[in-house]
């Protein structure tokens, strides 16, 4: 009599069990046909692998599925989160290809990739609507200031963006990016006028005047017009490797065309374009390959050889020497050279409290 009971029992749960839970209800039945799909086209995917048999999930099933309908109707913007199941006994090839090997197993993807660890938190409907909220928290933190940057917790890997929007195709990857990396790395952006403080400025006949007062020397790509990613390449390499030389020099960026006055004086010609070189508002000095920019720390070093007073001495004497196999060659350098003298100079006031300053030195 027990047994029969206990039979027919079962058979009323299931029965209630089949239509509380139909397949189209709720998370959505992924297979080997939509699952790709659904992975590419979702920022989230939360997977409930099961199995008919596993009493484990039958358990967890209707909670996951009420817990998609509430996440759907929390989230209701098309592209992203998607929580799903997939039948593992129907669809084996897709258990194998994610290497399920117990049920039922839950899969978190971030942008059609599955992050490090499975979901681990408990399985009620409550619990999984509150950790997909935070997977989709915003992983970008924006600074206002510079010098919101000097604050960043250093215990992680730091990322930077700038961007001058933030509806810039750019922008997205980057965004991408960030939600992939969000447990390994800290990722901060700027946009505006945070963004226009870092950009090495155009300068021109009309501003030369207002920069030269600053009385910090120029560093400035000369480009051929039209070249923009010669300028896309040096205000990158300025915002990865100089911007903590902002405070000793102006990173500018000057149309070659326009300004082939100070190309002549460096005996260059817009053949030679894209070039850099240093305007210290005494003498102008030429960095010797713009290849070069790409090498680490190179077109820091030109700065620091221009702070030593080293690219005046080369320019008196020739390139510095150190081994004694070479001290013919010194002497050989010793004849007095004269360095370009500074364009940009003429450009500004005649005198100010900067330029007199220099004389005097």
């Amino acid at each position: 009599m027990a047994t029969s009971l206990n039979f027919v029992l079962f058979q009323y749960l299931m029965f209630i069990y089949m239509f509380y839970n139909p397949t189209n209800s709720g998370a959505v039945q992924l297979n080997s046909e939509n699952i790709d799909m659904t992975l590419a086209s979702n920022e989230l995917v939360v997977i409930n692998f099961y199995a008919d048999w596993c009493r484990f999930s039958n358990i967890l099933q209707p909670i996951f599925d009420e817990a998609a309908e509430k996440v759907q109707a929390t989230f209701p913007e098309s592209g992203k989160v998607v929580m799903g199941k997939v039948d593992c006994d129907r669809e084996s090839a897709v258990a194998a290809r994610f290497h399920i090997t117990k049920y039922p197993t839950l899969k978190v993807l971030r942008n059609g990739q599955p992050t490090k660890r499975e979901y681990r938190g408990a399985r009620t409907v409550e619990a999984f609507t509150e950790f997909i909220r935070k997977q989709l928290e915003d992983p970008i933190r924006e600074f206002q200031n510079i010098k919101d940057l000097e604050q960043l917790d250093s215990k992680k890997r730091i990322v930077v963006g700038y961007f001058d929007r933030r509806d810039m195709p750019e922008y997205n990857t980057f965004r991408r990016v960030a939600t992939n990396l969000k447990e390994d790395c800290q990722f901060h952006v700027g946009f505006g006028d945070v963004v226009q403080a870092l950009h090495p400025p155009e300068i021109t006949f009309e501003n030369a005047e207002e920069l030269t007062e600053e009385g910090l020397p120029f560093l400035i790509l000369f480009y051929a017009p039209g070249d923009l990613e010669s300028i896309k390449d040096y205000k990158a390499i300025v915002q990865l490797d100089l911007i903590s030389e902002k405070q000793n020099v102006n990173f500018l960026t000057a149309d070659g065309k326009r300004f082939a006055h100070p190309l002549h004086h460096l005996g260059k010609t817009q053949a030679d374009l894209p070039l850099i070189a240093i305007d210290s508002f005494r003498h102008m000095y030429l960095f010797p390959s713009f290849k070069d920019i790409y090498v680490p720390g190179k077109l820091k070093q030109f700065l620091n050889d221009l702070y030593s007073g080293k690219l005046h001495r080369e320019f008196h004497y020739g390139p510095e020497k150190e081994t004694v196999a070479d001290t013919n060659a010194i002497d050989d350098a010793k004849k007095p050279t004269t360095p370009p003298e500074s364009t940009f100079k003429k450009l500004g006031p005649s005198k100010n409290r900067y330029t007199l300053l220099r004389d005097e030195l």
